[in-house]
């Protein structure tokens, strides 16, 4: 069987959808016979601009295993800059596979637009289609717009490509079960639902490191990227301001809407939040070590009430309190799997401050959810989909 496997985002990325790809493609070649060949089409990283690694542009992993890596324009998070790039991969995609043939497409994406690219070369090249959706962009995308107009030309350009995309898959995975609704229209495909997953290097940790902290001021630490979708910049100078002296908060990452929570604590004089720039996953796992809550919040729209932060299977790892701010989905799945946990409406500060107020800090180790959630397993599953349907 040839499989093309396409993912934006690749080791050794800093990217939810880089750690699940890279994970996947090693333990889907733990499933291929002798004469199996994989093409892996992806970028070199780019997924901050503060943050830089070397990687081969061709890489062959193993016989009949090559990584391709092109390059893209630096885009800093910017619709504009962000759509170059993805016009630049699209091109370079086609050319890479232009005089090849496939059996098997499997295409990664959060912004539709790779699920795209996989539907386009799947027709061309008549193969089946594997499709993991990792967030409904046309959805998300409307929801931050709220123009009238501008939303009637989004949709009006991205219901069509949706159309193209979903109707030619054979297999399509929802990282989160909150999706399943959005798809009920697409009905030539068969459905899974394999999550992100816990990374063998938070599993790994020993237990020691996970010893509650004390300290007079606690530190509430997040980690990762700093968008729209977060929107940090809407509760975390509000509840920094009135926890001062009692809490402080380190913010780990970068991303579109950085600048804009910059400005607002300048301009609020908000002395108790660090602003870190992007770092390894083994420094941010010593920060997570450090801190003594961990925190997560998603931005007050309606699309994000369907999604699952991948953010959490890290956080699930460490005996500390999780605080979310999160609605819908993600809520239910936190309730349903964790412990030890702070839930207040998206934000809502005046809800986290009275939750934290009342909150008994004690550390808690999440068994049974680092047992159920393994990238491991979750990977082997997956990957034994991924031929199961090939082979069909």
């Amino acid at each position: 069987m040839k499989i093309l496997f396409l993912t934006f985002y690749f080791e050794p990325d800093l990217s939810a959808g880089s750690f699940r790809n890279t994970s996947l493609l090693k333990e889907l070649l733990n499933h291929l016979n002798s004469d199996d060949t994989v093409d892996v089409i992806t970028t070199q990283p780019n997924r901050y601009d503060s943050f830089k690694a070397e990687a081969k542009s061709i890489e062959e992993i193993k016989e009949g295993v090559v990584v391709n890596r092109i390059t893209i324009p630096e885009h800093g998070s910017g619709i504009v800059g962000q759509i170059k790039s993805y016009k630049e991969f699209y091109f370079k995609a086609l050319s890479l596979t232009k005089d090849k043939s496939y059996d098997l497409v499997y295409a990664s994406s959060s912004r539709l637009f790779t699920a795209y690219l996989g539907s386009k070369i799947a027709r061309k090249k008549k193969a089946k289609l594997y499709l993991d959706i990792r967030d409904i962009f046309r959805e998300t995308i409307t929801d931050l717009y709220k123009n009238k107009i501008i939303n009637m030309g989004l949709n009006f350009v991205l219901k069509p490509i949706e159309n193209y995309t979903f109707g030619r898959a054979g297999h399509i995975n929802l990282v989160s079960k909150g999706f399943k609704s959005y798809f009920e229209n697409y009905k030539k495909a068969e459905y899974s639902f394999f999550t992100n997953g816990i990374d063998d290097l938070f599993l790994s940790l020993p237990s020691k490191k996970r010893e509650e902290k004390k300290s007079e001021v606690k530190t509430i630490i997040y980690g990762g990227n700093i968008g729209e979708g977060q929107g940090l910049d809407l509760i975390i100078p509000n509840i920094a301001k009135r926890l001062l002296g009692t809490h402080k908060f380190q913010i780990i990452g970068d991303g579109g809407a950085r600048e804009k929570l910059e400005k607002k604590l300048k301009v609020n004089n908000i002395e108790n939040v660090e602003l870190i720039p992007p770092v390894s996953r083994n420094e941010l796992i010593n920060y997570y070590q450090k801190a003594d809550y961990l925190f997560l919040h998603l931005n007050k729209h309606k699309a994000f009430e369907r999604v699952l932060p991948s953010k959490l299977f890290e956080y699930g790892t460490f005996n500390k309190p999780i605080i979310a701010g999160v609605d819908g989905y993600a809520k239910e799945f936190l309730k349903e799997n964790m412990s030890n946990l702070i839930l207040f409406e998206p934000t809502n500060a005046d809800q986290l401050y009275n939750s934290l107020k009342n909150f008994v800090y004690k550390n808690e180790e999440r068994i049974e959810f680092k047992k159920n959630y393994s990238r491991l397993e979750i990977n082997r599953r997956m990957s034994e989909s991924i031929i199961s349907f090939g082979n069909e």
